[in-house]
């Protein structure tokens, strides 16, 4: 019970209902479907329990626990919710995993860190049963390069091991390094997830205006972009749109990733794109991280089809995280959770 207070205990004066912020986000809760799924956000524990990797490039300045990730994400309508694996925890994945228990598998999901090389398939299958469905490899976040050859092996390894489980392999990743998947995700076995809009270099934007329009160029000549379609049409790998203000120079517009977002809708329709926030926005703190005003985006950039939105932000991530064929199994969890914190 110490525990579960420990990942609930949050300052939640930030989402009270006559704060700002969440005035601002309340008014496009209406224009996201009824079970909507957050497909990308973080716990970060009291580093007293859950210290960060000796490896990490940084270090969090504040606690972001179970409790205000539910406060926040009720004021966007979001009851579903997908917890990833941060950088600054490495492969322990303690604080994610205990604040999936207490979240409970019939509205969590977790993609976790691991070495494949030292990971069991007890450890596995335990996660399974807690909701876990995803394992992530992060080059992006911790500045590791590495050659075709290596990175292919990294993520034909990961697939191995959760290929029985019928897993993610979750990537963060430059855009231009797609070109060395198209071969080998069709041999893989597994699904494929990209984060953050796979990391596209964007045109450097030409200096805001009072007025800024959009920002015309062809998204197929951005690296890595023509691979990113090849992949969404070959059928196993999905995109994540979020972590928008990490890619675009002009983060109150996004006037520099529209045409990109656009023809990524335009080219799938809508197929195979999730949303996410990226709360609670790491390694920018401090920064006003308008994520209303993003959702918003997401919504125009669907223009005005409902089916496309009801995709993007419910049912392509219904098909990511919640494997159908897995209804038993899942079912069995929800009672175990039920049984043990209830």
């Amino acid at each position: 019970m110490l525990l579960k207070r420990l990942l609930l205990r949050a300052p939640l004066r930030l989402y009270h209902p006559s704060s700002p912020l969440i005035r601002s986000l309340s008014h496009i809760s209406h224009k996201i479907p009824p079970n909507a799924w957050d497909s990308h956000m973080h716990i970060i524990g009291p580093p007293s329990k859950y210290p960060v990797s000796p490896t990490a490039r940084y270090t969090p300045p504040h606690i972001h626990s179970l409790s205000s990730a539910l406060a926040f994400e009720s004021t966007l309508n979001i009851p579903n919710l997908v917890l990833v694996q941060p950088s600054i925890y490495g492969t322990d994945n303690s604080c994610l995993l205990d604040a999936l228990k207490a979240l409970g598998p019939k509205r969590g999901r977790g993609v976790v860190g691991i070495d494949p090389d030292t990971v069991t398939v007890e450890q596995l299958e335990r996660w399974h049963e807690l909701g876990v469905r995803g394992v992530r490899i992060n080059l992006k976040s911790v500045g590791k390069r590495m050659d075709e050859l290596g990175f292919g092996r990294l993520v034909k390894r990961h697939a191995e091991r959760v290929k029985g489980l019928g897993w993610v392999v979750q990537l963060y990743v430059d855009m231009e390094n797609l070109v060395w998947l198209e071969n080998v995700v069709p041999d893989l076995g597994v699904r494929i997830c990209l984060d953050h809009f796979a990391s596209p270099a964007l045109p450097v934007s030409p200096r805001r205006s009072k007025k800024p329009q959009r920002i015309a160029y062809d998204p197929y000549a951005l690296p890595g972009f023509t691979s990113l379609i090849t992949l969404l049409h070959q059928g196993s790998t999905y995109l994540k749109l979020s972590g928008a203000y990490r890619i675009s120079a002009d983060p109150k517009t996004y006037r520099d990733l529209e045409p990109l977002a656009l023809e990524l809708l335009q080219a799938t329709g809508g197929e195979k794109l999730v949303f996410a926030t990226d709360w609670p926005h790491t390694r920018f703190e401090g920064v006003d991280v308008d994520i209303a005003g993003f959702a918003e985006k997401v919504v125009g950039w669907c223009e005005g089809d409902e089916k496309t939105v009801e995709k993007v932000f419910k049912l392509n991530a219904e098909d990511l995280w919640e494997d159908r064929r897995e209804q038993g199994a899942i079912g069995t969890a929800v009672n175990w959770a039920i049984h043990v914190f209830i």
